[in-house]
């Protein structure tokens, strides 16, 4: 793979590597030439891999399909590079996030932005389907779709797009993203422009409502049932898209954007025609009639709570204040309390109000069941889950003994969630050699730092071995997202300012330290942040770096002044 500072083809020099898939790393370069930075998604070849020979098929297909298309929405691929052991693909940088990240983060999204981005998506398919043979993208997804800061969306990813191939009765290969993916991409028949519009229907629902599609539990329901303020006609708009018989939805993009464009007059005109059907009834009866409507929506939303509908409590969660989101956390854990879903969004807001001292504490604690069993302790689910509340204590906990220092309350409280993670998630959790990091650092605490009569003395090899790890996990941290990454970058940079009299004193080099000080402070410096919590954290390594770095150079110096 490629390292940074490298320098491809002579001219495309590796800044840092900016995402990262099964079998490709995609990275931030700089063109030295036209001092222009570029994304780089690379692909190393492997021989006798078959899976491999085909991610390389298909990266080609992409980037040789993408170099004919020009499209506002689409990123310009302008070089692709074999280099006999990699396939360096050489495409525009998008800046922005991710639909599901946003999602992710917010929760569902408003319906005036979601129609927004659809029309600007449905403009997108329609050029894709335009084309000679029509081209079918086959994974619409909120992942796939980049929000650039101005407000425009970026398509990216065309992995699994193909040319749509006239007569023939079904797809070759089964594609795409379970939840989103229409019935035929699943081998039944052949993908057309239909199946595109199936899954931006799905993706749209997502948007709308925040419930994500490829849960294992998951069972469609308009989005209406979710989210009852959103309008009747973009229910109908949603329904068509995902309807199940291909027949029964739009059957080009220029429909669906005809529907996306007159919702109002469609609504005003559902409106009338329910009138007219209910003509021999009065307005006053109408209303009668609409109101006990109503009352029996709020009736089954009540009955739904009270016969424990998990996902409905979490999505209504979605959108109440912090004290109704606590409560529905908490009665959906009731429900499920095997289920890590619940645990997640409770943690997420806390964090989102900055609030986790002992109050929190204990009451999330007591909500874990004695019995683990209950959960799947071999799943990726569970892992993120001792993942999240070891970040949690780690970098937000306030409370414990007085005696204790504050970053060392915090050590103690996160080891056991992230001693969990080490020795016993699954190879995929993709956190694992950053969790084993933190133990490490929770490990070196307890054994040499925290109050106790069994506390031994660190030694210059104890501290050589956590640096190692330390600037091991540095180059891997990247891959993750910008909180994690600030959230990782914030722990370091307080060990080294907390630990600097400690490695002075067994001879640990100075310049080791600071180059690793000021490396945390530089990534932390180059990302750009917008969400509170890693704003925070950024702020926090930024307003703190000039004390912290005289306090290292201090405890060094007192060194020299006494010889």
């Amino acid at each position: 793979m490629a390292n940074v500072g490298s320098v491809i083809d002579g001219k495309y020099e590796i800044l840092k590597e900016i995402g990262r898939g099964g079998m490709s790393v995609v990275y931030l370069a700089m063109d030295k030439h036209l001092n222009k930075q570029w994304a780089i998604k690379e692909i190393k070849k492997v021989s006798s891999n078959k899976k491999n020979e085909i991610v390389v098929k298909s990266l080609l297909a992409e980037a040789n399909l993408m170099k004919r298309l020009d499209h506002p929405a689409l990123p310009r691929i302008v070089d692709i590079i074999d280099s006999g052991v990699s396939i360096y693909v050489i495409m525009d940088y998008i800046e922005g996030e991710s639909l599901n990240k946003i999602v992710e983060t917010y929760g569902a999204q408003p319906q005036e932005s979601v129609v927004e981005w659809a029309k600007q998506l449905c403009d997108v398919l329609s050029y894709l389907h335009s084309q000679n043979p029509p081209i079918i993208y086959r994974d619409m997804k909120p992942a796939n779709v980049m929000l650039k800061p101005e407000g425009y969306v970026k398509v990216i990813d065309f992995g699994i797009a193909r040319e749509y191939k006239d007569g023939s009765l079904i797809d070759t290969t089964v594609l795409g993203t379970s939840g989103y993916a229409p019935p035929e991409q699943h081998g039944s028949r052949q993908t057309d422009v239909r199946s595109d519009i199936y899954a931006l229907g799905m993706t749209m629902h997502h948007l709308l409502t925040g419930v994500d599609p490829r849960q294992k539990d998951y069972i469609y329901a308009p989005i209406r049932e979710w989210k009852p303020n959103l309008s009747e006609s973009l229910e109908r708009i949603v329904d068509k898209c995902t309807a199940i018989d291909p027949d029964n939805r739009y059957q080009n993009c220029a429909e669906l954007m005809y529907a996306l464009q007159h919702m109002e007059e469609d609504e005003e005109a559902y409106k009338k025609k329910q009138r007219r059907r209910l003509g021999t009834f009065t307005i006053s009866s109408a209303m009668t009639l609409i109101l006990a409507l109503a009352g029996v929506f709020f009736d089954v939303a009540s009955s739904a709570m009270d016969s424990k509908n998990y996902d409905q409590l979490i999505s209504i969660a979605e959108s109440a204040d912090y004290q109704d989101k606590i409560s529905n956390y908490k009665k959906a854990i009731e429900i499920y309390p095997g289920d890590t879903r619940a645990y997640m969004k409770l943690l997420e807001a806390y964090e989102y109000n900055e609030e986790f001292g002992e109050e929190q504490s204990a009451e999330f604690s007591a909500l874990i069941p004695a019995d683990k069993t209950v959960f799947d302790e071999d799943s990726v689910e569970y892992a993120e889950l001792n993942y999240k509340i070891g970040m949690m204590y780690f970098n937000y906990y306030e409370g414990g003994e007085s005696g204790e220092s504050e970053f060392g309350k915090r050590i103690t409280r996160a080891y056991d969630y992230f001693k969990q993670c080490a020795e016993e998630s699954p190879a995929e959790f993709e956190n694992r050699e950053t969790a084993e990091c933190y133990y490490m650092i929770c490990t070196f605490y307890k054994k040499y730092i925290l109050s106790g009569s069994s506390v031994e003395e660190a030694s210059f090899d104890s501290y050589d071995e956590l640096l190692n790890e330390i600037e091991s996990a540095m180059d891997t941290i990247v891959s993750s997202g910008k909180y994690d990454q600030l959230a990782f970058y914030n722990g370091v940079f307080m060990l080294l300012y907390d630990q600097r009299n400690g490695m002075e004193s067994v001879d640990i080099d100075k310049n080791r330290i600071l180059t690793l000080f000021d490396d945390v402070y530089e990534r932390a410096e180059s990302i750009i942040v917008n969400k509170e919590q890693s704003l925070k954290l950024q702020n926090e390594i930024l307003d703190n770096y000039e004390d912290y770095r005289s306090g290292i150079e201090n405890a060094y110096s007192q060194r020299s002044e006494k010889e």
